[in-house]
């Protein structure tokens, strides 16, 4: 048995986990970081990373075979062929990368990594099990960082062909037939990916649209392209259980069975609070998450948490700035959480991106808002990019024209989001956004001319 000590203890290597443990080493404070399995966390290993290799990896098959079939641009090829075990192969590599670079950070910045399952003794003992043997660490600080886990359905186990997103990264053939049980980002993302690679997708959701935590007008071009792409959309509609390779299901047309070599399931994710410990802490819980205030500080003195394991939105990005926030914290540095807006990003096809509050959402918060939207078909790099679909949406409080909120729909409108976010925590008015000059031809105008659109002064439509 070995026994440590340290200042703080970080329990998970997931994105908060290591960023915290990272910053907490640049600022000379003593760490330690526990980590059960690989370096980055769910991110980095099986969700984040991954899932958008393999979206490309699709973009990039689609856009050979739209080549191959006649393109307006010019450019003819043959027929393409994908050989999905090379692409995990390249996906597992890239994932190497990365996790080895987090533990060349860790290294670099003199955090002490230890492997194995951490246990809470108390609130400022733990042990560490792996490899056939026990660490006891004593920290005067311990971050939870455990992340969240995929939620199973009772009636549908993982196991052979019921598989999650960790599954379904690794497949080595792309399936026949793919069900996928629930229409939310995780689900979207993986089946417009596998319809694109050739698989027959359909996708069960049991409310009345797609991705129901983003606002209709948003997600109107995703369902149009879902539909293009040959995927069927099973809405208020349930999965009731598995037999002899279909999905049960039951919805306004009556029970019925849909073929499926693999049933994918992606109805959300939990909170990893079991299993580390939890009985012996005094936390306060926010239903499933742990409880924490604005320094992300739990109900006992000492013990924060981050990420997922708090809460939403379950955002790998939110977990980062949590930990880079109680490091400094942890290091004598006056902190709090004080964020005026976390992006969201749907990486469908078109992509989603969301900063701030919807126009409904501003309107519960009890602003009186003016809000519109400029689309891409008036945009010309949009158009040189055959990427006409979607739109900018700006929202601002009438009386000072205050930004609240930023949303997009389109191709790369991911890589928005950063000027979505700063406008918003630089607390940007309309006239601000519309006063900068923005690179011309670039989808980023879009935002300008969006600003624009909300002052009444559009200029290109």
């Amino acid at each position: 048995m070995q026994n440590l000590s340290c200042k703080l203890l970080v329990i998970g290597a997931g994105p908060g986990g290591y960023v915290c443990a990272i910053r907490a080493g640049q600022l000379g404070v003593d760490t330690i970081i526990v980590e059960a399995t690989a370096d980055g966390g769910t991110c980095l290993n099986v969700g984040c990373i991954p899932s958008k290799a393999l979206i490309h990896v699709a973009n990039e098959y689609e856009k050979a075979n739209h080549f191959a079939a006649g393109s307006p641009i010019g450019i003819e090829v043959s027929a393409p062929a994908i050989d999905l075990k090379k692409t995990v192969s390249w996906k597992d590599g890239i994932v190497s990368r990365l996790t080895g670079g987090v533990g060349a950070l860790l290294k670099k910045n003199k955090v002490r990594s230890v492997r194995g399952r951490a246990t809470f003794v108390d609130g400022k003992t733990v042990t560490v099990t792996g490899n056939d043997e026990q660490t006891t660490i004593r920290a005067e600080n311990v971050v939870i960082a455990t992340g969240s886990l995929p939620v199973e359905l009772p009636f549908l186990p993982f196991g052979g062909d019921v598989i999650s997103s960790t599954e379904a990264l690794d497949l080595q053939q792309v399936p026949e037939h793919i069900a996928i049980v629930g229409a939310g980002y995780i689900g979207l993302e993986m089946g417009t990916a596998f319809a694109k690679i050739g698989a027959k997708v359909s996708i069960v959701e049991a409310t009345d649209r797609i991705l129901p935590t983003y606002d209709s007008e948003l997600t109107k071009p995703v369902a149009k392209r879902l539909k293009a792409l040959g995927v069927d959309v099973h809405l208020s509609t349930k999965a009731t259980g598995a037999k002899d390779g279909a999905l049960q299901i039951d919805g306004p047309d009556g029970a019925m069975s849909i073929p499926a070599s693999k049933i994918l399931v992606t109805v959300g994710r939990r909170p990893s609070t079991e299993g580390w410990g939890r009985e012996n802490l005094v936390l306060d819980m926010d239903g499933p998450f742990i409880k924490i205030d604005e320094k992300c500080r739990t109900a006992m003195s000492g013990i924060y948490a981050i990420g997922d394991v708090t809460g939403e939105p379950m955002l790998a990005h939110r977990a980062m700035a949590q930990g880079e926030m109680v490091a400094e914290i942890i290091a004598g540095h006056p902190r709090q959480w004080d964020k005026r807006a976390i992006p969201a990003i749907c990486f469908t096809d078109p992509e989603i991106v969301s900063a701030g509050m919807s126009p409904a959402e501003a309107e519960a918060a009890g602003y009186d808002v003016e809000t519109a939207i400029f689309p891409f078909a008036a945009n010309g790099r949009a158009m040189t990019m055959e990427s006409e679909a979607g739109f900018v949406r700006a929202v601002a409080r009438k009386g000072d024209h205050l930004i609240v909120g930023l949303q997009a729909v389109g191709g790369g409108v991911a890589e928005l989001s950063a000027s979505f976010g700063l406008a918003i925590e630089m607390g940007a008015t309309l006239e601000d956004v519309a006063g900068t000059i923005h690179a011309h031809p670039t989808q980023g105008e879009a935002l300008q001319e969006a600003a624009l659109r909300t002052l009444g002064a559009a200029l290109h439509i």
